[in-house]
């Protein structure tokens, strides 16, 4: 099992490491709740072998493997920029363009 220092160190605070970890342990336990039902809603643990069995603890242990990683609301449009080849202009005209849309309420 990591250390809370080891923790810290693959996220950039103590509260992104907490909410990480709520969140994921949340997921893990649903994902053992509903296996009976074979809904496939969650996905399962990530690693294998961990010290507990407890939610939380798996939580953890995906973080310290780096298996879970924080995704913060502007990496999604970096990423996206990245695998579509364009730069930084580009996003910069294509926001423009939809900024200068006229909305319902101007048409009616």
């Amino acid at each position: 099992m990591a250390t809370i220092d080891d923790l810290l160190s693959k996220v950039d605070s103590k509260y992104t490491l907490v909410h990480l970890s709520a969140r994921r342990a949340r997921e893990i336990n649903a994902y053992y709740h509903s296996l009976g039902e074979g809904l496939g809603q969650y996905v399962r643990p990530l690693v294998d072998q961990v010290d507990s069995n407890k939610p939380l603890s798996i939580a953890l242990e995906e973080i310290a493997q780096e298996k879970i990683v924080p995704q913060y609301p502007g990496d999604a449009r970096a990423e996206a920029e990245a695998l579509l080849g364009s730069d930084a202009e580009d996003a910069g005209e294509a926001e423009a363009q939809v900024v200068a849309l006229p909305s319902d309420d101007e048409n009616a």
